[in-house]
């Protein structure tokens, strides 16, 4: 049976054809001490066909694909290409080896090519990947490894993937502003005391705070306004109505200096100031503490936010801190006092930045070396949990706390402590048992989403049913409506006809006698006139006939 040999390179797909396999041998010891020889390798394995990579984009892809054990169209069609076609119905007579299993599966899956990959076939392949610029000609030592590196460099840059939310960076840089402005802070609050101090000496007795100090420099100004009046807003700012009295008794007899208002206004604003940088800081810790608790849950909650911060910052970043070992951990930060140690040879440091944490001040002065090794083997496992784990939880960083808590009983009282596999089994298992109930969780809250969109559309379709239900009757209803309705305006219209008709017939039948009458008197106003031009005439006739 053939056996062909597919080799992915960062130039493209490679197809071989191993024909003198006998001459080798079957044995991977007979092939590791023949591989090196390239006369004797290229007689028995030939170059069946190679189809190169279209771009980068295209070769990362295929590179993704192939690590992901899946096989590709470019990659399906350079095999029907180049292998020997099997009839239907028949077995193959070949076999393609194959460097990644998953990859041999899938392409058995979806084309029914034989493959397989064991000891023998990745021996050849190696050999393969060795000789490789030898079987192509065009292509040149220098190419194969310019693309080797830039397929290299891009697809580890794909792989990394990295979380905006984890990034260490930030935690370093915070760190660092942070223990700059408790320097700064401190500072400027001596030099607010030493400057507002020739006004109201007897201030700094009374309040040691800095923060209130600065609030109250501000508020009072000059020493001579204060009087009783202010006593209520003083025990505001202090939170003691005790000290606002004895600060406005001390400003009565105060043996301070007189300043000039523009001196007050200086001290005023720098105060000012001093509050502000104060504010910041508590602002910045906050942040520093939420960073803190994404990062690395683990160890926030082991040895604490400051301490695990400056961990980190001074190992440069989390992956550092995961790789050193507990005892380098251990004397982080006390490199100088280990180096005289080493040049004296004196003895070494037990602890260096880990000192600051809280339970190397609870241990007993014998037993302190022993409790910062301790915690710091603990926090070598809890920075790794952090920097290696995919889910952020904090489980595993409380389990080790009370792993340290029952050493401090130990040393002080004796009592036995837990294994530490016992402590890793439990923090296991409550971790998964909070993953399924997150899982639950999410699937009741999509089952209740599921639940109503289907009940919406459940509604929605009966209602739909419905409305098709009703939609004859509807119809027959709003016929029957619009023939009233039409019936109705018929008949309202028909009314007013109706009403204008007698209205007339009886206006008409009102008109006649009215007319009647009219015309009556115009006709004997008419006659009258007539009958007396005619009386006129007759005298003036008969006047005439007496005259003649």
């Amino acid at each position: 049976m053939a056996l062909y040999l597919l080799f992915e390179s960062a130039s493209g797909y490679a197809l071989f054809h191993a024909h003198g396999i006998d001459e080798i041998g079957q044995s991977v010891d007979a092939v590791r001490s023949t591989v090196l020889d390239l006369k004797r390798f290229s007689k028995a394995v030939k170059l069946a066909g190679f189809t190169p990579f279209l771009s980068a984009v295209d070769a990362l892809n295929q590179c993704n694909a192939i690590s992901e054990g899946i096989m590709t169209d470019e990659l399906r069609n350079f095999l029907e290409l180049n292998l020997p076609k099997v009839k239907e119905g028949k077995k193959a007579k070949f076999r393609v080896g194959v460097m990644e299993p998953k990859v041999g599966s899938h392409i058995t899956e979806a084309t029914g090519i034989p493959c397989e990959s064991n000891d023998y076939v990745q021996e050849l392949l190696r050999a393969v990947r060795l000789h490789f610029d030898q079987f192509i000609d065009q292509l040149k030592p220098s190419d194969l490894e310019k693309a080797q590196l830039g397929l290299g460099h891009s697809y580890s840059r794909a792989k990394v993937k990295f979380n905006v939310n984890r990034v260490d960076n930030m935690v370093i840089q915070a760190i660092f502003l942070l223990d700059t402005l408790d320097k700064d802070v401190n500072s400027f609050s001596m030099r607010v005391r030493e400057w507002y101090g020739w006004h109201f000496p007897e201030l700094v007795k009374i309040v040691n705070d800095n923060y209130l100090y600065a609030k109250l420099a501000k508020f009072v100004v000059n020493k001579s306004d204060l009087s009783e009046k202010d006593i209520p807003a003083l025990a505001d700012l202090i939170g003691d109505e005790d000290k606002a009295k004895e600060i406005v008794e001390a400003a009565k007899a105060s043996m301070g200096q007189d300043l000039s208002p523009v001196d007050l206004i200086n001290v005023q604003q720098f105060a000012q100031r001093v509050m502000n940088l104060s504010e910041y800081r508590k602002n910045l810790y906050e942040y520093l503490v939420t960073k803190m608790n994404d990062i690395a849950p683990n160890l926030t909650s082991l040895i604490g936010e400051m301490v695990g911060a400056r961990l980190i910052s001074h190992a440069g970043s989390l992956s550092n801190l995961a790789k050193c070992p507990a005892s380098t951990l251990q004397i982080l930060g006390a490199e100088k006092a280990l180096f005289r140690a080493l040049k004296t040879r004196g003895n070494t440091p037990k602890y260096g930045l880990i000192f600051h944490s809280s339970f190397i001040g609870r241990a007993s002065t014998k037993n302190k070396g022993r409790m910062a090794r301790y915690l710091a083997n603990k926090c070598s496992i809890a920075s790794r949990i952090d920097c290696y784990s995919d889910m952020s939880s904090s489980i595993f960083g409380e389990k080790l706390r009370e792993q340290v808590e029952e050493r401090l009983d130990f040393y002080d009282k004796g009592v036995a402590p837990r294994k530490n596999l016992d402590v890793m089994k439990a923090a296991i298992e409550e971790g998964m048992t909070n993953t399924v109930s997150e899982e639950d969780k999410e699937k009741e809250n999509g089952d209740t989403t599921a639940k109503k969109s289907k009940k919406k559309k459940s509604k929605s379709e009966a209602d739909g049913d419905a409305m098709d239900l009703d939609k004859p009757a509807n119809t027959a209803a709003a016929e029957e409506g619009t023939e009233k309705k039409k019936k109705k305006k018929k008949h309202k219209l028909e009314e007013p006809q109706d009403q204008e008709m007698a209205a007339n017939v009886d206006g008409e039948q009102d008109e006649t006698p009215k007319k009647k009458k009219k015309k009556n008197r115009d006709a004997a106003e008419s006659v009258e006139p007539k009958t007396a031009t005619e009386g006129k005439k007759k005298k003036k006739k008969s006047k005439t006939e007496a005259d003649d």
